[in-house]
């Protein structure tokens, strides 16, 4: 036995502060819609637990980006002072941490989405997943670009032969491979230094090879 009952926008047009997906911090966010959801059930003699839970469309008010809100709550979880404890659930999950390159999306989009989902699985301490992407983009890159070659050694080598890299950017992407089969073959977790570096220099590699040329293209046109 119970009941529920549903009403909505109660909470639309407020401001909120939360984690943002994109711009990697506390940004001021207004609630667009919601939905809110209160009921109890009944559990035994005498026995009932009283549940509420607040679904939000949210909007950043620094880049726009929208997302989805849950704040739910139950009459069995209490703090020490009998305040009702409130759990709050964003999607997509996001973490503070570090910032995409503001021109992402000037990649492909294959590219830019496993881009990404590794600064997501960096911001979540997924050093796994973090080295596995990082040799995905490598060799999203070397596809992209048509670099020819029975494995990702020469692919990269290839790079250099197109004049998509320096030698010196070979080499380092050479040390970034090792990284990513390390990650995957080996289910080897790298230190959070080791990774942003890593970043850093897969950061530069995207910005040579298809950020600024195409900003270099509109304004040397």
């Amino acid at each position: 036995m119970g009941s529920k009952t549903i009403s909505s926008d109660k909470y639309a047009g407020n401001q909120i502060k939360v984690s943002c997906t994109r711009c990697a911090g506390i940004t001021n966010h207004e609630i667009m819609k919601s939905v809110e959801e209160t009921g109890w059930e009944e559990l035994g003699p005498d026995y009932e637990v009283h549940w509420g839970a607040t679904n939000q469309i949210i909007r950043c008010g620094g880049c726009d980006t929208v997302s989805f809100r849950v704040l739910s709550s139950n009459s069995e979880e209490v703090g020490p002072d009998m305040e009702t404890i409130e759990h709050e659930q964003l999607f997509p999950s996001r973490s503070e941490g570090r910032k995409p390159l503001d021109d992402d999306h000037l990649l492909p989009s294959n590219l830019e989405r496993i881009y990404r989902e590794t600064i997501s699985a960096l911001n979540n301490k997924q050093p796994v997943l973090t080295g596995i992407g990082i040799r995905a983009i490598i060799e999203t890159v070397s596809k992209e670009k048509n670099a020819t070659g029975g494995n990702l050694v020469s692919k990269i080598n290839d790079l250099v032969a197109k004049g998509v890299l320096t030698r010196e950017g070979a080499d380092i992407l050479h040390k970034l491979r090792i990284l990513g089969n390390n990650a995957a073959h080996e289910v080897k977790a790298h230190k959070p230094t080791e990774l942003n570096l890593a970043i850093d220099v897969v950061e530069h590699l995207l910005q040579a090879v298809y950020i600024l040329p195409f900003h270099a293209g509109r304004t040397f046109k």
